[in-house]
C-alpha cells in the first residue's frame, strides 16, 4: 500500500515574484548536496501563473517540478475573462496542476467542473494533483468516508489516466488552523481512500496519496510512521527554502 517515491509537493498560493527564484535554488541545491534525497523524493512547486515560463527557463532539472494551482475546465483558449486553460499553462513550462482544492471548491468548483478541469488537463499531459477533504461540521457527523468517496467518484472518470493522478487528502478543517487528526484515525482515512480508488478504478496498484494541512517543520516527525502516506501537500511552510527543506530533512530523522 506504499509507494516507494515520497512527494513534497509546495503550494504557495498567492505568494512570489521573480527574485522568489532565490527559494527554488536554495532547494536545488539542498537535494544536490544530499544525495540521498533527491533519489527518493519528487519535489514540485506550485507557483503563480505569472512565475511559470519563467522559473521553468531558469531551472534545470530532474527531480524537481514546477506546477500550477488551478486551471480552467475549458480545454483551450475561450471568452473567459482571467482564467488559465491547461493548454496554456502546459505551454507555460508548468509538470502539474493542482485542482480541486478547498478554496476553489468555496469559490463555486463542483465534482462536475473539477471533473472536466481533470480530463482537459489530462489531455495536455499534466499530472493531476487532485485534493479531497471533509469539514469539520461532516468530520463530526461522521461522513468523512462518504464525503471522500462522493469527490472521488463524482470528479474522476473510469477513462482517464489514473497514473497521472495524485490524490491529496487535506481535511478542511485541519488546513492552516494547526490541527491534525489522530495517528490510527490518519492511517484508517489513508487506508480508505487507497482501497476505493483501486475498487473503483480497477488498478494494479495503490495510488499516490498525500496528506496536506498545517504540515511544518514543527509536525512533520508525527507522519514519518505512517506508511501509507506517500507524501505532502505543504502551504504556507513551502514559500520558506528553510522551513521546506527542514520539512524534508526532520521526515527522516
Amino acid at each position: 500500500m506504499t509507494n516507494k517515491l515520497k512527494y513534497f509537493i509546495g503550494n504557495w498560493k498567492m505568494f512570489g515574484d521573480f527574485g522568489s527564484i532565490k527559494i527554488i535554488y536554495q532547494i536545488h541545491r539542498f537535494c544536490i548536496r544530499f544525495n540521498k534525497y533527491h533519489k527518493k523524493n519528487k519535489i514540485v512547486l506550485c507557483v503563480p501563473n505569472t512565475l511559470i515560463s519563467f522559473f521553468t527557463k531558469k531551472l534545470k532539472s530532474t527531480f524537481l517540478s514546477i506546477g500550477a494551482q488551478n486551471c480552467h475546465h475549458h480545454s483551450n483558449y475561450g471568452p473567459f475573462t482571467g482564467s488559465v486553460s491547461a493548454s496554456m499553462l502546459k505551454n507555460a513550462g508548468a509538470k502539474y496542476v493542482i485542482l480541486g482544492h478547498s478554496e476553489n471548491r468555496s469559490e463555486g468548483d463542483t465534482n462536475k467542473i473539477i471533473k472536466k478541469k481533470i480530463e482537459s488537463a489530462l489531455n495536455q499531459k499534466l499530472n493531476i494533483i487532485f485534493c479531497i477533504g471533509e469539514t469539520f461540521k461532516e468530520k463530526i457527523k461522521g461522513k468523512t468516508f462518504s464525503v471522500l468517496k462522493n469527490q472521488i467518484k463524482g470528479s474522476i472518470n473510469k477513462k482517464y489516466n489514473i497514473n497521472k493522478i495524485i490524490i491529496a487528502y487535506e481535511p478542511i478543517w485541519s488546513i492552516g488552523t494547526g490541527k491534525i487528526a489522530k495517528v490510527q484515525e490518519l492511517k484508517n482515512t489513508f487506508k480508505f481512500i487507497k482501497n476505493e480508488f483501486k475498487k473503483n478504478f480497477k488498478t494494479k496498484t495503490f495510488p499516490v496519496v498525500l496528506y496536506g494541512g498545517s504540515v511544518n517543520d514543527s509536525n512533520i516527525g508525527l507522519f514519518s510512521s505512517i506508511s501509507e502516506i506517500d507524501g505532502f501537500l505543504i502551504g504556507g511552510a513551502s514559500k520558506s527554502s528553510k522551513k521546506f527543506i527542514d520539512i524534508i530533512k526532520k521526515y527522516y530523522k
